[in-house]
């Protein structure tokens, strides 16, 4: 737009993965508005998107689904100005976003240099504990923590990583970590390793894989990154679809150099980030080729 101001435009929108409609509204539009702090920029307005079965669910659900939306969006200062809504067989729910950032301060999922070190904000595992939740297999009661952790914006370690400076940044949301990590060491025109120890992941989520409960997306995933992921002898079928695990709403995954690594863990501190989680390191190589240790 000028010197100062880019313009940043994203959209994203999916059918209900929990049962309460306001729940949901809340979800569709943290993860909506994540493409736009995964590039460091800041929310303005936004339309909502909707689809909506009028003949078998009653109005009150439809409003809630917006409320929870408009809440989320009031919650990241993004004004909700209008929208279009269809017909459909069952909800659909999201944001088309509107941003801005300053030119120099565009981060980017291309940037990412040999020797950074690869930081994560928020736990894996949402997919296959919402699966669960689906299933009427939730014996933990993990679930209310899964939507605390989904609805919980990355506005403030998109505001960490501007403030520090850093590298590289994306989304971890349908492609898993190493789906959305891939894409940004190919960007990147490098590869890295990831330690599995490091790597924050809920009890309940590991118990749940064990026990046999992924979504569809998390196993389409695990196959196509076996072409380009190494796993070490410890590493599990279960650690791998956990790895894989298709999230909804996910953390920021950023690359930093290593003497600004200590700025960022404390900003994203400061930031009330949910982790702050060291988890690997870019390393040269062949574009998009991964190591997981165990």
């Amino acid at each position: 737009m000028n010197d100062g101001q880019a313009l940043l435009f994203t959209t994203d929108f999916f059918t209900p993965i929990v049962d309460d409609p306001y729940d949901f509204g809340a979800v569709a539009a943290a993860n909506a508005l994540s493409d736009i702090y995964a590039m460091g920029g800041k929310p303005l307005c936004a339309l909502n998107l909707v689809g909506f079965p009028e003949t078998s669910l009653p109005a009150e659900v439809l409003r809630e689904i917006l409320r929870g939306g408009i809440e989320k969006a009031k919650e990241a200062d993004c004004e909700i100005v209008g929208g279009h809504t269809i017909k459909t067989e069952e909800p659909i729910y999201g944001l088309a976003v509107v941003g801005e950032v300053h030119p120099d301060r565009i981060v980017s999922n291309a940037g990412a240099r040999p020797g950074d070190l690869l930081v994560l904000t928020k736990p894996l595992g949402l997919g296959i504990i919402s699966t669960a939740n689906k299933q009427g297999k939730d014996t933990l009661a993990a679930m209310r923590d899964a939507i605390a952790t989904m609805t919980h914006l990355n506005a403030g370690a998109a505001g960490a990583m501007v403030e520090v400076g850093v590298h590289a940044c994306t989304d971890v949301t349908g492609f898993g970590l190493l789906g959305h990590a891939r894409n940004l060491l190919a960007a990147s025109h490098a590869a890295a390793t990831f330690e599995l120890a490091r790597i924050p992941i809920p009890q309940a989520a590991r118990q749940y894989v064990r026990d046999g409960i992924a979504p569809g997306g998390s196993h389409a995933n695990w196959r196509f990154l076996n072409e380009w992921t190494e796993y070490g002898a410890s590493v599990t079928k279960e650690d791998q679809l956990l790895l894989c695990d298709a999230q909804t709403s996910g953390g920021l995954l950023i690359a930093v150099a290593p003497e600004r690594l200590e700025r960022l863990l404390a900003a994203l501190e400061r930031a009330g980030a949910l982790a702050r989680a060291v988890i690997g390191r870019v390393e040269a190589g062949e574009p998009g080729r991964m190591h997981v240790s165990g």
